[in-house]
């Protein structure tokens, strides 16, 4: 895994030393201990397991290199999390095949200011309020070198459930092998028993997916309900937005982008609303199970292939491009429908900021390589100042 050389021993333990170094740059790089795992042989394994290995002891020639760490440093990622996204995101795996690139994951201390900590290549961020946004924008606009994932602006459009999806009609797709729409919305800010007659007059259909308008962080703003009939609306929630249902086999398409890179997984969804018995029978409002879980999937699931297909290649590449230049976002997914009978016609229903990309099967290389693009990116911008 690491390479070898003529004394197979030697080698992890060159790695142990080189990797357990302090990078100048006013901060600890740390060593595996800092990701709870340790070297054995050329193995990764947790710490704390028995070791029963030997101590092998360097020879000159090594003494004389410039450690492994120092001779591949190149991007320093500050970030900025919640516990729980950090704990998600920042696996032993990640952190470990990013040194490995010379990417280093740097905690920002919200206590102290900004412009003070670093220097930072890279800002990455996923923090709410007014607060957050100032200061973030504030460092953008004295430090215009750093690359700030993403941009505090862009992410706001997004946390709205109304501005969200505005612009989706206009996309370029017109010579890719697949069509786009939103389906039809209404946003209710209040009084969601009178909303019924405005439901008639915006020509929506039930039943219809309710959606809370804000996206805060939390696990409430992520519950969605279907709503049978008019009547079922009174028990709803304002402030939200009501969506019209699109029958789709019972399968939504997660499409997470990073950057450039993109890859989809199936997750299993409502199944299909007939006109007649179930539309008929049913009344109230059904809560959404969470389809956003890696439980959900339907990747290895037995499905017909007209459900199961998923969207053409140069369909998702123009579509993703055509996103990344509306959103301002190079960290985002899209929650994805096929209409249910059709080829390749479908519906973006939901976006997401940096989405939960632990869920995404193999996300360690995915993001450790678009990393390491912007740090070639960067060495390359510099070389030619």
């Amino acid at each position: 895994m690491f390479g070898t050389l003529a004394s197979g021993d030697i080698e992890p333990a060159r790695l142990r030393r080189d990797l357990r170094i302090t990078c100048n740059l006013g901060f600890s790089c740390g060593g595996f201990e800092d990701i709870g795992m340790r070297l054995e042989g050329e193995n990764l394994v947790p710490r704390g397991a028995e070791e029963n290995r030997e101590v092998v002891a360097e020879t000159a020639p090594f003494q004389v290199e410039r450690p492994l760490f120092q001779q591949t440093q190149k991007l320093v990622v500050g970030y900025a999390l919640t516990s729980k996204k950090k704990k998600s995101f920042l696996q032993p795996k990640l952190e470990f095949m990013a040194r490995r690139k010379g990417i280093c994951f740097v905690p920002i201390d919200l206590n102290r200011p900004l412009s003070e900590q670093g220097p930072f290549d890279v800002v990455l961020h996923k923090l709410l309020g007014k607060e957050w946004q100032d200061v973030i924008e504030d460092y953008q606009q004295k430090h215009p070198e750093v690359i700030v994932l993403d941009p505090p602006s862009a992410i706001k459009r997004i946390y709205n459930r109304q501005s969200m999806l505005q612009g989706m009609a206009d996309l370029n797709l017109s010579d890719c092998s697949g069509s786009i729409y939103v389906p039809k919305q209404l946003v209710v800010l209040k009084d969601s028993a009178s909303s019924a007659d405005r439901v008639v007059e915006a020509g929506l259909k039930f039943p219809l997916v309710a959606k809370p308008l804000w996206i805060d962080g939390t696990a409430k703003s992520h519950q969605l309900f279907l709503a049978y009939d008019k009547h079922s609306l009174a028990e709803l929630e304002p402030p939200l937005v009501l969506q019209e249902f699109v029958n789709h086999g019972g399968v939504m398409f997660k499409v997470f982008v990073v950057g450039d890179i993109i890859k989809v997984v199936r997750r299993f969804s409502l199944p299909n609303v007939s006109s007649n018995c179930e539309k008929a029978k049913a009344n109230g409002v059904f809560k959404f199970p969470r389809v956003s879980s890696a439980a959900a999937s339907a990747d290895n699931a037995d499905l017909e292939p007209s459900v199961a297909e998923l969207p053409p290649k140069p369909f998702l590449e123009a579509l993703v491009k055509e996103l990344r230049t509306l959103l301002g976002l190079r960290l985002f997914n899209i929650d994805m429908i096929r209409e249910h009978g059709s080829k390749n016609v479908f519906s973006v229903i939901d976006i997401n900021y940096f989405p939960g990309y632990g869920k995404m099967p193999d996300y360690e290389p995915v993001i450790v390589d678009f990393f390491h693009n912007l740090a070639q990116a960067k060495h390359k911008k510099r070389h030619y100042k």
